[in-house]
């Protein structure tokens, strides 16, 4: 692991060289020290030390897509290592663990009475063939640990399904896991993210992009040209409920709850739960205000806690 800066209270563990100069800027502007490391390198775990009381982990899923020598496996070791240390790890191991499993999601998820996609999880390709029979098509074979839309295909046959497992051309998941899911078609062609902080609602933003599977709100994620368009929105009761209670039960300290009106029943289908919130682009054009400040408010008040 890399250290960049002095010891601070905090430490912000990212591997995405932008993503959060926002969250960086903010922090610089309430005043707050903080340190900022990297998952390169190595660690050491007989050393009973972390970076800082505080650590922010703001490792993405999509980092795979970065670089084959990946973070994702590693840092939940060494988040777990810190824990132990006694350090306050916000979004942590358990936390990284659900973010790197669609199929632990959905699980998640349906334990709390929730709709999701009618889903099959295999780890063979021998296996999507059984598994797709049980679902209706269209359907998608999406990989387990995915990120900006990655890893997923749709199929609109059984016979079509047959011929890319025939052909290797299935999509692959750097932890050998696949789902095989019912395509839902989203009413109106949008879906709901709604981020929550402390467990919280914070906001909630209404994305559309002409059936891409690729709606990541955040700046790196909208290609120019690429029809993506967000806008605030106010989320029903029962949809603010239900993203808390999945909060809770994940126990995120922030992150976003992804969910879509099927338009074959009405049914609202929560699909994703992300843990690495670098919001929505353009905040203050969007909703009016940072949610930065927010989370910095939250920071200073784990600061605070540990001290």
């Amino acid at each position: 692991m890399r250290i960049r800066d002095a010891m601070t209270d905090l430490a912000i563990l990212y591997e995405h060289p932008l993503w959060f100069e926002p969250l960086f800027a903010a922090l610089d502007r309430r005043g707050v020290a903080f340190t900022r490391a990297t998952p390169d390198g190595f660690w050491n775990p007989a050393d009973q030390s972390a970076p800082a009381p505080i650590v922010f982990n703001r490792i993405a899923m999509s980092s795979f897509l970065r670089n084959d020598e990946h973070p994702i496996f590693d840092t939940m070791a060494m988040l777990d290592h810190w824990r132990r240390t006694g350090a306050r790890v916000v979004n942590g191991t358990d936390v990284l663990a659900i973010d790197a499993s669609k199929a632990r999601q959905l699980s998640l998820i349906a334990s709390l009475g929730l709709a999701i996609p009618e889903t099959r999880v295999v780890h063979r390709a021998a296996d999507v063939v059984p598994a797709a029979q049980t679902l209706r098509f269209p359907l998608v074979v999406k990989a387990n640990i995915g990120g900006s839309g990655a890893g997923i295909i749709r199929f609109d046959s059984l016979e079509e399904l047959r011929t890319a497992v025939a052909d290797a051309g299935l999509p692959s998941s750097v932890d050998g896991v696949l789902l095989v899911q019912e395509y839902v078609p989203v009413r109106d062609g949008a879906i709901t993210r709604i981020e929550t902080l402390d467990r919280k609602l914070l906001y909630a933003i209404e994305v559309a992009g002409g059936g891409a599977f690729d709606l990541c709100p955040a700046d790196a994620c909208v290609v120019p040209g690429s029809g993506i368009k967000m806008a605030a929105v106010e989320p029903s009761q029962t949809l603010k409920d239900a993203a808390e209670a999945i909060a809770r039960a994940v126990d995120l300290d922030v992150g976003g709850v992804e969910v879509m009106i099927d338009d074959r029943d009405g049914v609202a289908r929560f699909y994703d739960i992300n843990a690495l919130s670098n919001f929505v682009a353009k905040p203050l054009d969007v909703l009016g205000w940072d949610p930065h400040d927010r989370l910095v408010d939250y920071l200073v008040e784990q600061i605070e806690k540990a001290r």
